[in-house]
């Protein structure tokens, strides 16, 4: 444990030292938005959730405005997202239950957030960290890949490899992991054809010390 516990603190600095500063970890002060958007990432582009999110954002902003609006109108606004008429009723249908269930406030814990339609592990656990600066682990295609990359897990879905990290990660790293390992997994550690060649990390990876 003290050797896997080394070997992560010694990753997220490195990886802090190439791609901290140009993204740090911003929690926000509207969890409600983050929610939103993260909903409206599923399956897309960054690019494209921005702006689903910018013009959504610009005309409802609360639980009980979207609670309250047509849906057709919600799928005009946010259909650069993709998937968009799926999106817009899971929207449209959380924004009630939180209304109705939670005092218009968005939960603020996996149990009760889950429960939301569109609202899964990952999803939660975004609004956890982004929206309420808590501490847990968004298991994204990028935190799953590079985490068995680097040895740290031997998983086959995203909910097997939250469980092995929540096990095995001290809670002061949780908050970073997935801000560092997306733009890291964007920039550098790609599905297809990593650029190895520019990784900060190779000697900490299983991956690249069974491939060269």
């Amino acid at each position: 444990m003290k050797d896997t516990v080394r070997n992560v603190a010694q990753v997220v600095r490195l990886l802090e030292q190439s791609f901290g500063e140009k993204e740090a970890v911003v929690w926000h002060e509207n969890p409600f938005r983050v929610l939103v958007s993260t909903v409206l990432s599923q399956r897309t582009r960054d690019e494209n959730t921005e702006i689903a999110s910018r013009r959504l954002f610009k005309v409802y902003k609360t639980p009980k405005e979207l609670a309250h609006a047509p849906v057709k109108k919600i799928e005009a606004l946010v259909k650069s997202s993709g998937f968009y008429r799926a999106k817009s009723r899971n929207i449209k249908e959380l924004s009630r239950i939180i209304l109705r269930d939670f005092d218009g406030r968005t939960p603020d814990n996996i149990e009760d957030l889950i429960t939301l339609p569109g609202v899964g592990r990952k999803t939660a656990n975004c609004v956890l960290v982004y929206g309420f600066n808590k501490p847990a682990i968004p298991v994204d295609t990028h935190v799953h890949r590079i985490s068995n990359r680097l040895g740290w897990v031997k998983t086959k879905n995203p909910e097997e490899t939250e469980a092995r990290l929540t096990e095995s990660i001290p809670k002061k790293y949780w908050i970073r992991i997935n801000n560092l390992m997306v733009k890291f997994g964007q920039e550098i550690c790609k599905p297809i054809k990593p650029y190895c060649n520019k990784c900060p990390i190779t000697e900490y990876c299983a991956y690249y010390k069974n491939n060269f």
